[in-house]
């Protein structure tokens, strides 16, 4: 079983529900998912800084984990495309923590856009490193991450991973961190992240690899043959995406 901890706002719970369906449909092992909802962790990532409420929770991984195996953390706004045990396979024990290191410049000034989640799309040092991490939560750098800790530590140094030398942070192929708007469409990448907007949001509908976000959400909702409806967030109104059975 792989433990996969995954970011939730509830102002977009959709995402977070598109993210699972898509990892379960394209799993081959089983998948143990954990939200990471405010309200459950005595909301706190009250002190956010920025435009989703798991800013903070997902460095408390270890510590939820009793600083002992190896687990997965995913921002919701994401699609998984492979099997989600090639991404549990690449584990080094060596390293405390495994991500994408991701070094580019956003084109975009503005993130989430026409919603309440609409944020300033900030450039800084690590920029989504984070949004996907393989967590060695035994490692002894990891067990300095206290709820405490997190919450008086502050952005930069959560962020950059200052708790960690360089050579502790180990890398992850780019696949698995796609970003979509920010990198060319690229239809091998294995984790497409929707990290300017998911597509149920009128402004990125038809953004690149749209569809596969559609395809999972229609998974979702899928239930006995029956069209199941997709919210038009524009009006308020419902439309169906999947033909009748």
């Amino acid at each position: 079983m792989i433990p996969v901890f995954v970011g939730y706002d509830p102002r977009e719970s959709i995402a977070y529900h598109t993210f699972c369906q898509s990892v379960i449909q394209s799993s081959s092992v089983l998948p143990s998912f954990v939200p990471l909802a405010s309200r459950l962790l005595d909301d706190f990532d009250g002190q956010q800084d920025g435009s989703n409420a798991f800013i903070y929770s997902r460095y408390l991984v270890p510590s939820i984990m009793k600083w002992d195996g190896w687990a997965i953390f995913a921002d919701g706004d994401m699609i998984c495309k492979n099997d989600i045990k090639e991404l549990w396979e690449l584990r080094d024990d060596k390293y405390a923590v495994m991500v994408v290191k991701h070094d580019y410049k956003t084109k975009f000034a503005r993130k989430y856009i026409d919603t309440p989640l609409e944020n300033h799309n900030i450039n800084y040092p690590r920029k989504n490193w984070s949004s996907v991490m393989l967590w060695n939560c035994y490692h002894r750098k990891n067990q300095i991450l206290t709820p405490e800790f997190v919450a008086e530590a502050g952005p930069t140094f959560m962020h950059r991973f200052q708790w960690l030398r360089d050579d502790e942070i180990g890398e992850l192929p780019i696949e698995w961190n796609w970003l979509v708007g920010e990198y060319e469409p690229r239809e091998t990448a294995k984790l497409y992240h929707y990290t300017l907007g998911v597509p149920s949001i009128p402004h990125y509908e038809d953004c690149p690899h749209a569809e596969h976000w559609f395809e999972s959400l229609d998974n979702a909702v899928y239930c006995a043959g029956e069209q199941i409806l997709k919210k038009d967030w524009r009006d308020g109104t419902l439309w169906s995406r999947r033909a009748r059975r």
